[in-house]
């Protein structure tokens, strides 16, 4: 309808519209969504961490793989999107080397990444990963944060 009207879409409503694909699971509108973006030209930089997001969320773990690699600039965001895709996925040892990736890249990780990768090594019985987390939760002196904390003691 907004072509119909000659409205043309700008990056926050590609945004918004990768978000709702993400959220219903609908992975072939997704596509066709990046497949405008790319059209448009719209760099990665702007909506990259949507559509790592989407793909992540819809399942499509190597399609959000291949976009977080072409990110030139990744932020915390944008490592949380991906670290967390994987997770969903039960995907613990590639989580995992990804925090540490991104700790090598200078990039400090905040409390949602270290929840989720707790959380995933509590589902999948990742033990030993869980417990390599809680060394770094705990020379970052996080342990006493609540939802940490919780996210600890389920892992254990």
């Amino acid at each position: 309808q907004m072509q119909q009207e000659g409205v043309k879409p700008n990056k926050f409503t590609f945004i918004s519209l990768l978000n709702a694909c993400a959220s219903l699971q609908a992975l072939a509108l997704g596509r066709l969504l990046h497949a405008h973006i790319f059209d448009r030209k719209i760099g990665l930089d702007v909506v990259g961490n949507a559509l790592v997001g989407m793909y992540s969320r819809c399942g499509s773990i190597d399609n959000a793989r291949e976009n977080f690699e072409r990110i030139t600039e990744r932020d915390v965001f944008s490592w949380s999107v991906m670290i967390s895709g994987y997770a969903q996925c039960g995907d613990v040892e590639t989580a995992f080397k990804l925090l540490l990736q991104m700790h090598e890249d200078g990039v400090k990780p905040n409390k949602a990444i270290f929840i989720t990768i707790l959380d995933a090594c509590a589902s999948t019985g990742a033990l030993a990963q869980g417990k390599m987390v809680h060394v770094y939760i705990a020379d970052n002196k996080l342990e006493s944060e609540f939802d940490v904390g919780t996210a600890l003691i389920n892992m254990y």
